[in-house]
């Protein structure tokens, strides 16, 4: 049988100096092996449902389609796709996309280039992003106000992270949820692959926690030129963001924000644009 994407498990719970053991509804995580025609990829750990977008979210967000077409995603193994738990998914070329090198261990949120690959490297095979929307501050705070109403999962569990492409008028378009930040965002890029859309240019990229050099990564593939993170982003993250002409906003909770790449329209120019010397106080 398929499993949900949450269990209901008894809890020994300590409130107010007295133990009752109740009912709580927890998130299930389980591994997912992504294919490529076949070919092994790499396993993530995810949180089921949504698995089709995930596995085209992850291939294309690694450059691994190399401008090949999805032509399907699909369950797979050697029997009946349930003898697997659904834990199998291979995205289909049709023999078009290059044959990936598989990734050894699970992927993790430390994933993504790692270090083998250059920031130098993704702008000579991307290209720093042009004729993308500017978006403005109330778009942003808009989009961050509906976003805890839209996260039917968390507001059960409270243990899910949460990726959501929104518009100009702080609309949210797709929003997923999943145990892994990085799962959360392929599955937003791989339903806007699969639906056909072509225009990442128009929309801004939300994600739960922190803005990594994978979530930066990840909107940098997919053409989306705003990234907004409820924490803070790496120095990576900020050179990637600045390097893919991506504007990049962290500390983004309820009225406030903070700009580290680009700029968001309604903020005044910044003092001291040029970057500050290495090793100097913020």
């Amino acid at each position: 049988m398929r499993r949900g994407r949450t269990m209901r498990v008894l809890v020994d719970r300590l409130r107010q100096g007295t133990w009752r053991q109740s009912p709580d509804e927890v998130v299930v995580e389980e591994p997912l092996e992504i294919r490529l025609d076949g070919h092994m990829v790499a396993t993530t750990m995810r949180t089921p449902g949504h698995d089709y977008e995930l596995a085209a979210g992850f291939c294309a967000g690694d450059g691994l389609l190399d401008g090949a077409a999805v032509t399907g995603v699909r369950y797979c193994g050697e029997g009946p796709a349930a003898e697997f738990e659904y834990n199998v998914v291979t995205v289909e070329t049709g023999g078009k996309a290059p044959v990936p090198t598989p990734r050894l261990g699970n992927v993790s949120a430390a994933c993504g280039i790692c270090g083998s690959t250059t920031i130098t490297d993704m702008a000579a095979r991307l290209g720093p992003l042009a004729g993308t929307r500017q978006f403005s501050v109330d778009a942003v705070h808009a989009a961050l106000a509906s976003v805890p109403a839209a996260q039917e999962m968390f507001g059960r569990t409270g243990g899910l992270h949460a990726a959501a492409t929104f518009d100009a008028d702080g609309r949210i378009d797709v929003l997923r949820e999943d145990i892994g930040r990085h799962n959360a965002v392929d599955k937003v890029i791989g339903r806007r692959l699969l639906d056909g859309r072509d225009d990442a240019g128009a929309m801004a990229l939300f994600v739960s926690g922190r803005a990594s050099f994978e979530m930066v990564q990840k909107a940098w593939a997919a053409g989306i030129g705003t990234l907004v993170a409820v924490s803070a982003p790496s120095s990576l993250a900020i050179e990637s963001a600045r390097a893919a002409a991506i504007t990049l906003a962290g500390f983004a909770r309820g009225d406030e924000l903070n700009v580290y790449s680009g700029s968001l329209a309604g903020v005044p120019e910044r003092l001291g644009e040029a970057s500050a010397p290495a090793g100097a106080p913020p």
